[in-house]
């Protein structure tokens, strides 16, 4: 029987992804849920039909805690419109997914798991094309310069920038990683 309690199912949750991000894939286990969230042995089995099921879910709250609060967003849409503002843009995005280490390590776990799970390869694949479809439409609608291209192509970088901050933080300095955003931006964009 799967629980219902949202607040513990969500601890379990967030749980499994600091899981993920420390002991890979291979380590995800209910009991190692168990032990992270301190719950009693057993917990995490009541919860999640399955272990692809506890996958699933955390792969979906990595993306749901990197969303930009309400705040960040109502200063995005009164913001510039020029390419300095989109780096800026570009460089807070950057801020908030590499201030959640865990979670986009373990959406890099999630990613080397798909290749072997059909099924979680299925809905990661929905999530991502869903999530870069989205960022592509606010792109376009928010008015600054650039095309749905350009915004692929952003992603395509930035997400290797990323993880070259969280796995190998001292290959660029934050100033070298600064530039590169603005010269991607400056690059990529067009006017």
């Amino acid at each position: 029987m799967v629980r219902r309690n949202d607040e513990r199912r969500a601890a379990l949750v967030d749980a499994a992804i600091e899981v993920l991000a420390a002991e890979g894939a291979r380590g995800l286990t209910f009991r190692a849920v168990d032990v992270q969230a301190a719950v009693p042995a057993g917990t995490a089995s009541n919860y999640f039909a399955n272990r692809d099921d506890l996958l699933t879910q955390a792969g979906a709250r990595v993306y749901e805690r990197l969303q930009p609060d309400e705040a960040t967003i109502a200063r995005q849409r009164t913001s510039g419109r020029d390419r300095e503002t989109y780096a800026e843009l570009m460089r807070e995005l950057i801020a908030r997914i590499t201030d959640y280490r865990a979670g986009y390590l373990a959406l890099l776990e999630l990613r080397l798991e798909a290749t072997r799970r059909p099924a979680l390869r299925e809905v990661l694949t929905e999530r991502v094309r869903a999530d870069i479809e989205a960022n592509v439409a606010y792109h376009l609608e928010s008015g600054l310069p650039g095309d749905a291209t350009a915004v692929r192509l952003l992603y395509l970088a930035f997400n290797w920038l990323v993880v070259e901050q969280l796995t190998l933080p001292d290959v660029l300095s934050p100033t070298e990683r600064d530039a590169l955003v603005a010269a991607a931006v400056e690059r990529i964009v067009q006017g």
